[in-house]
């Protein structure tokens, strides 16, 4: 966008708008160090793979069976000399005459001379020889994997800002690569704000309320690859929550809040951030996720986002502000949430220049249309509706709420699976 971010005041923002605004916090990734392999699991790849072999390395034999030096004028042939035998590990040595096989296991390089397999479910095997059963059924060059054919030496492997699940550490593997040059973990310091915020396991006041968003985000941040720093919960205290703030910039990559950024009059967070730092912008046109504040703090201009207090809220505003921000502090092109089209089977409710996210639940039928229906009340701190929600609803700022049959965008929600 042409604005920077400090330059918009007091406006409403629109979900996209804000997401693009809050880009512009993060100014360079964290840094880079290599691990071994072993400990690289769900980390971020500072640097292309490159292929230093190709992948197989040599044409091998894709059945256990025997390799055939077919002869081009003998097609017909059923009954084959053996001359030799080739294993995984151990090539045979030498030429094979035309007309003749050699014995060969899964992954064995083919012989020279040899360009077909055939498994051994087709043969009728003798001390000296075979015979191919069915022989109508053999195509000139079957069973065999070409050198190169996954991966050709040179070629990109993976690509810088990859993360690594279990395919890519194997992949990795497959090349001989035993380190691999990957993001640091970003540290996020995060705490909750509030004199009636109870630690779970405390007796609960009256008045007071367990603190669910800690933990909600220490799972938030795991699942993107980040390292949570858990500063606790600071009481509605100006300076003791001006003090946490600007220690927390000093040690972390980001700085996350829950609650304390609204207008109220016990709400100080937004104010420390003005003492400390800058305050880019708070009013975002979204529903769940009012208020929010962002912005950087203290001569690192550490990235600072103050999410709402409401679990609901902070879940939501986590996976269309927080995670692309992370992607940024991992050396990736941030990139939008993914989304699918699915038809409404209950009614929605939304209103016009605001993006509602409705937690929602989607199902697809036999031909693959995907369906969805809300989970019931949305209230934004009933943490029961999202935990049903495998999706979110997501009605833009131009649509005034969609009824069963209409079309609708949604995000479907990591599981554990």
């Amino acid at each position: 966008m042409s604005l920077s971010c400090f330059e918009l005041g007091e406006q409403m923002l629109s979900v996209d708008a804000a997401r693009d605004a809050l880009m512009t916090l993060a100014k360079q990734p964290v840094a880079v160090e290599t691990l071994a392999l072993s400990q690289a699991y769900g980390r971020r790849l500072a640097t292309d793979i490159i292929a230093p072999v190709n992948v197989p390395q040599n044409t091998n034999a894709a059945m256990d069976g025997v390799a055939l030096a077919w002869p081009y004028a003998q097609p017909t042939q059923t009954m084959w000399p053996i001359a030799g035998d080739a294993f995984a590990g151990q090539a045979f040595e030498g030429l094979v005459p035309p007309g003749h096989c050699v014995r060969i296991t899964t992954g064995a390089p083919l012989p020279q001379g040899t360009d077909t397999i055939i498994m051994r479910e087709q043969l009728v095997e003798c001390t000296d020889s075979v015979t191919i059963d069915t022989p109508d059924r053999v195509s000139h060059g079957q069973h065999v994997r070409q050198a190169g054919e996954d991966i050709a030496i040179g070629e990109v492997a993976l690509a810088a800002g990859t993360r690594l699940d279990a395919a890519g550490l194997g992949l990795i593997a497959s090349l001989g690569y035993a380190e691999v040059s990957v993001f640091k973990r970003p540290n996020v310091a995060i705490f909750s704000t509030g004199d009636e915020v109870t630690p779970p396991g405390k007796t609960l006041p009256h008045a007071g309320i367990y603190d669910t968003n800690r933990f909600t985000l220490i799972g938030l941040l795991s699942e993107q690859g980040a390292e949570a720093i858990d500063l606790g919960i600071l009481p509605d205290d100006p300076t003791a929550i001006q003090n946490a703030l600007a220690n927390a910039a000093k040690q972390c990559d980001l700085v996350i809040t829950s609650g304390g950024v609204s207008v109220g009059h016990a709400d100080y967070t937004r104010d420390a951030l003005e003492q400390l730092g800058k305050l880019a912008f708070w009013r975002v046109a979204l529903r769940p996720g009012r208020p929010m504040a962002c912005g950087w703090l203290g001569e690192s201009r550490t990235p600072f986002v103050g999410l709402p207090g409401n679990p609901v809220a902070v879940m939501v505003t986590f996976s269309q502000f927080v995670v692309p921000l992370l992607q940024r502090l991992q050396g990736q092109t941030p990139s939008p949430p993914r989304r699918l089209t699915a038809i409404a089977q209950t009614p929605l409710k939304s209103r016009l220049n605001r993006t509602d996210f409705i937690r929602g639940f989607y199902t697809s039928d036999a031909h693959g249309a995907l369906y969805v229906r809300s989970t019931g009340a949305q209230g934004s701190g009933m943490l029961t509706s999202m935990v049903a929600a495998n999706c979110l609803i997501e009605l833009g700022d131009d649509q005034a709420g969609a009824q069963p049959g209409e079309a609708v965008c949604i995000q479907p929600l990591t599981r554990w699976q």
